[in-house]
């Protein structure tokens, strides 16, 4: 399977939400010399203390996905949110930088917010996974075990972030700079943090 014709990876099983690890990496990924310094940091674990060699080269590895998926001014603003904030930028990135957690949510996580049960589960991961892997030969040849492992990331990403309860029900994202999304064109977030659409109108009207 051609996984370079793909829009697809299951990259996302390396390391999670990451919050505290892409805080602590992200003086040496803004460096000049960051590749010497991120290689130091594989080798020596002064910063993520991620026992394991291999762990933390994976965690290394979508860190840095995740920072060269934005603006690198992006990450000047990101330093300046306070912590919940911040976590609700990181979700951001993560949808930018994986599609298949992309997919899943607008079309798994932000359809059963808009229906009557409002909570979601790994069985409905992976229907949409199915959906995917039907028109993706690349995602069709991953394993089972591969796939549950992306659904679990995902799932676990939204409990992290506070979107998902412990009982599996959706509930929208509490987020102080919601304008700061606006401002940068990208209104499609508010609505993947489950913002009703009235919600999101009368943020606009206190920008204008």
């Amino acid at each position: 399977m051609n996984k370079n014709k793909s829009p697809y990876t299951a990259a996302i099983t390396g390391g999670g939400f990451l919050y505290e690890e892409t805080l602590a990496l992200l003086p040496s990924l803004q460096a000049e010399d960051s590749e010497r310094l991120l290689h130091e940091e594989a080798v020596n674990n002064n910063l993520l203390h991620i026992n394991a060699e291999t762990s933390r080269k994976k965690a290394i590895m979508e860190i840095k996905r995740r920072y060269e998926s934005v603006p690198a001014s992006f990450w000047n603003d990101f330093k300046k949110m306070d912590s919940n904030d911040q976590r609700v930028a990181l979700f951001y990135v993560i949808l930018k930088t994986y599609k298949i957690c992309f997919d899943f949510h607008v079309n798994v996580a932000i359809r059963k917010w808009n229906s009557i049960s409002q909570s979601i589960d790994k069985d409905d991961v992976m229907m949409e996974f199915n959906e995917i892997a039907a028109n993706d030969a690349f995602v069709d040849s991953w394993s089972d075990n591969t796939k549950d492992k992306v659904a679990g990331s995902y799932l676990t990403i939204l409990r992290k972030v506070g979107m998902l309860t412990n009982d599996n029900r959706l509930q929208p994202l509490s987020c102080g700079n919601y304008e700061y999304y606006l401002a940068k064109g990208e209104p499609w977030f508010l609505e993947t943090c489950l913002l009703q659409p009235y919600e999101i109108d009368n943020i606009k009207k206190v920008m204008t």
